[in-house]
């Protein structure tokens, strides 16, 4: 993906310099590395370093801990939408005997299968992968610490178990399924299980002193499809659009989009947060945006990768730290700063290709009872009913082949939007779920549930 610096007007281009030198400098990292993708494509690439003369850009290798997950996740997807395994499916099913078969494919991708945070002592990150060669040695003895599907509780071992997975139902190793089926078709060739060169060393810098120490960089093993894999910002900026539009050769829009979608009960502090998590990617609200992506760490390196799909802005942070910077805020602030400074132009407005009769005689107002409601048809193909004030239950509805409409989201996903029509083909009213939406408030032409007052409306006397 070739940057084009020049894509970003230039105040836009310094406040994003702005943002991630302060990330450097109040965070003391080393290094840190920064890009953002507008429409699809990178625009724009930053990095800041503690060593003179020596900027790295957008082919030094970073390790990038948890955004292996995202990875992971995605060849789930393809095994699901080749019809080799549902979500639904009990991992017994087609890893047998782990202990914690029960749990769903679809508990496993959204940490809601009940697994351990962490695999068994010492501690998986800073001691090598052949501590642990069998699933049994990353599950423990007791895999499961919460009822299954209950709670959101982000498990490691959960995505090593999905890597297993992988591998069986593949009959391949991991690595070379996510180089075959991902990075190649991506053209992610940065991307990588082990370091190539050139890439950066990770650094353990000291609290209270302004002093570094070498981490160690350990191959993780079974837990390779956890946070294994190394990767560049310029890998990461390609990736980035590939989550927020799909790419056919990998995963369909319609895959992708699920992955974004929350799929894990959140707890209290989560509302309060506006953090949740779908199909290996984390989700949140923050400035009033919708962000998607996933954050990492290993000993010695931060990561973080940020899509506001809405704005169709992204951002990819990396640094060669244990601690220090925020680079979940700073991915954050990078995609506001374009976003705010540049806001999307939206595509010009075209009409409907064909216009329907039967389409046509059903939008406009409705009513729910009292609310009002109003029914669109755009040149998508989609009918959308929202309140024509104030906030509500809100849908866009697919058309079924036989005069029908499916909800796509919201309270009404999946839900059926009938027209019933009279004896003489007019439309009298819609049956959505149960729900009667008429042309007038309690229309005592239509059948009304609990029927209408015979005296109709009235003041007080």
């Amino acid at each position: 993906m070739t940057t084009t610096q020049e894509a970003l007007l230039p105040g836009t281009r310094r406040a994003l310099l702005h943002r991630i030198a302060v990330a450097q400098a109040e965070g003391r990292a080393p290094s840190l590395v920064a890009a953002v993708v507008r429409d699809g494509q990178a625009v724009w690439h930053g990095a800041r370093t503690s060593v003179d003369g020596h900027a790295p850009d957008e082919t030094v290798q970073y390790r990038i801990g948890s955004i292996t997950k995202t990875f992971t996740a995605v060849l789930v997807m393809r095994l699901r939408d080749e019809g080799l395994l549902d979500l639904g499916d009990p991992l017994e099913k087609h890893l047998p005997g782990t202990g914690a078969g029960e749990a769903t494919i679809a508990d496993l991708l959204a940490h809601t299968a009940g697994l351990a945070a962490e695999s068994p002592a010492p501690w998986w990150e800073r001691t090598p992968g052949s501590l642990r060669p069998e699933l049994s040695d990353v599950l423990g003895e007791q895999p499961l610490l919460h009822p299954v599907g209950r709670r959101h509780h982000y498990s490691n071992p959960g995505y090593t178990v999905l890597g297993a997975l992988v591998e069986g139902l593949r009959g391949a190793p991991w690595e070379k399924v996510l180089r075959d089926e991902i990075l190649v078709p991506l053209g992610l060739h940065r991307t990588s299980a082990q370091p190539e060169p050139p890439h950066s060393g990770g650094w353990a810098v000291h609290p209270w002193a302004d002093a570094m120490m070498p981490e160690p960089m350990e191959d993780l093993g079974r837990m390779a499809p956890a946070g294994q894999l190394w990767s560049t910002t310029g890998d990461l900026a390609r990736f980035a659009a590939f989550l927020a539009r799909g790419d056919d050769r990998v995963l369909s829009a319609r895959s992708v989009r699920e992955m974004r979608t929350p799929a894990a009960p959140a707890e209290a502090a989560d509302v309060m947060d506006g953090v949740t998590y779908g199909l290996g990617m984390q989700v949140q609200r923050r400035d009033g945006r919708l962000l998607v992506g996933h954050s990492g760490s290993l000993p010695g390196f931060l990561a973080n990768l940020t899509i506001a799909v809405e704005d169709d802005v992204a951002a990819v942070v990396l640094a060669n730290c244990t601690s220090g910077p925020l680079l979940g805020a700073v991915g954050a602030d990078l995609v506001r700063i374009v976003a705010e400074a540049e806001p999307r132009i939206p595509e010009p407005w075209r009409p409907l290709r064909e216009v329907d009769p039967t389409v046509l005689e059903l939008v406009g107002q409705w009513y729910w009872g009292t609310h009002a409601f109003g029914l669109r048809a755009g040149a998508d193909g989609l009918l959308t009913l929202a309140p024509l004030a104030g906030g509500g239950r809100r849908a866009r509805f697919h058309a079924n082949g036989d005069g029908t409409w499916t909800g796509l989201e919201g309270y009404y996903a999946g839900e059926v939007l009938r027209p019933v029509r009279r004896p003489d083909g007019s439309v009298s009213h819609l049956d959505l779920g149960s729900f009667v939406f008429t042309r007038q408030p309690y229309d005592p032409g239509a059948p009304v549930p609990g029927g209408v007052d015979p005296e109709g409306w009235r003041g007080i006397g």
